[in-house]
């Protein structure tokens, strides 16, 4: 999820807004009828088989390792020779976060397994939320936050981004839209899952006509590029440029027009803290001069985010996501503003949600309160971002775990 961050282009400031599936098994009966006395056979209806929590796969509550790389810097070569033994007993120290975070990134696979197989043009954008957040829901325990002894021990990570064509993220539909997917769109799928506020984030581009395969194949080559760049040490400054020269080497011909492909160069990547999406380092995804360094035991979101327009986003339009904002404290004066505080602490916490979210809880005509709240600081909106109208933007995200000795793409699956 491309989050609210404040970054550093260009030597300024500018601040910009934040930031899984069940094969089917068919066992049909046989059953003879008769038939002008010769006995056919008659077939049942295929069943499904539900999806279940994620603890019914895996009993002894260890779950898969993600794709593991080592790190390339000169520097860090010494993590795999000579203070292997004491690196690696650091990293045991971890376990227990680190197998929260691949059990959520397992969910992730099977989930997004699930939905891939569905998308089609035609469909409602809240019918692939929908299909996506109630697998994640049942994957994790969390169908009903309200019948939880902990309603943030697990369950979703952040709202469903199905952003289209220029809008590069921060889009969900709110009740009643009527958005439908087109063939002709190219959209954003980024969800995340969250077991005990260790949150995964990652994120593809749907598109189904093949004029944007250059678009996509550019995002999908910068994301890894940042992913092989990253490690201990590294100055974020030097995973953007590597990121900003491999995405511009790409074109990509879109009816019969020619555009280099630009990296939106006021979105980026970032690490995720227990509870926080964005923990306080961004990874751009240009050459920006911020010389902080990734450290051992970091969790980060790397995400790159391509566009035939400007490279350039701006907030615009019906604001979906929210986050409560951590360690603000106060209470508000209007009666309805406080009880809604009370059930965001309560059910999310800082984690970020959405008005669907509200509206499953049973909350009803909120938003005067949902604004009173923003207003007062106590709640911070997301609105879409968006680059040039008729341009077309993509993105590819990954979670990383930097161990002390490797560095593992947790989130990695078969599909990307």
């Amino acid at each position: 999820m491309s989050d609210i961050v404040v970054e550093k282009v260009d030597n300024t400031t500018e601040e910009v807004p934040i930031k899984n599936l069940e094969i089917n098994s068919e066992n049909p009966e046989e059953h003879p009828v008769e038939d002008s006395g010769e006995k056919k056979k008659k077939k049942k209806k295929k069943k499904k088989n539900p999806i279940k929590n994620i603890a019914n796969y895996y009993p002894d509550g260890i779950y898969p390792e993600g794709e593991w790389m080592e790190y390339d810097q000169d520097f860090n070569l010494a993590r795999t020779t000579d203070e292997e033994k004491r690196y690696l007993q650091r990293d045991q120290e971890r376990e227990s976060h680190w197998n929260d975070v691949r059990k959520g990134a397992e969910i992730h696979r099977r989930v997004r397994r699930n939905v891939q197989n569905k998308i089609k043009p035609g469909m409602n954008l809240t019918d692939i939320a929908d299909i996506i957040e109630n697998a994640t829901r049942k994957y994790t325990g969390a169908q009903d936050l309200r019948t939880m002894d902990d309603p943030k021990s697990a369950g979703i990570g952040f709202p469903t981004g199905l952003s289209i064509n220029h809008v590069a993220a921060h889009f969900t539909p709110n009740a009643g839209d009527k958005t439908v997917l087109k063939y002709e769109d190219v959209m954003k799928v980024d969800f995340g899952v969250q077991i005990n506020g260790n949150i995964i984030d990652s994120a593809w581009t749907v598109a189904f006509d093949p004029q944007y395969d250059n678009l996509l194949a550019a995002v999908k080559d910068a994301t890894y590029t940042g992913i092989k760049e990253a490690g201990i040490d590294v100055r974020l400054t030097d995973i953007g440029e590597a990121i900003q020269e491999v995405m511009e080497s790409y074109e990509v011909e879109i009816n019969g027009e020619t555009f280099q492909v630009k990296p939106c160069r006021n979105l980026c990547g970032h690490n995720i803290g227990p509870y926080a999406i964005h923990a306080g380092k961004s990874v751009p995804i240009v050459k920006n001069g911020d010389n902080t360094k990734m450290e051992e035991g970091e969790h980060f979101a790397i995400e790159t985010f391509g566009s035939t327009g400007r490279g350039y986003v701006v907030t615009e339009g019906e604001c979906s996501h929210y986050a409560r904002v951590a360690d603000m404290h106060g209470t508000p004066n209007l009666a309805s503003a406080k009880k809604l505080l009370n059930n965001i602490d309560q059910y999310f916490g800082t984690l970020p949600f959405c008005r669907r979210y509200l509206d499953r809880l049973g909350e009803e005509k909120y938003l005067f309160a949902l604004q009173s709240l923003v207003n007062h600081g106590l709640v911070q909106d997301y609105p879409p971002l968006v680059d040039i109208k008729g341009s077309y933007t993509a993105q590819y995200e990954h979670t990383i775990l930097l161990h002390p000795n490797k560095k593992e793409v947790v989130s990695k699956g078969d599909d990307y």
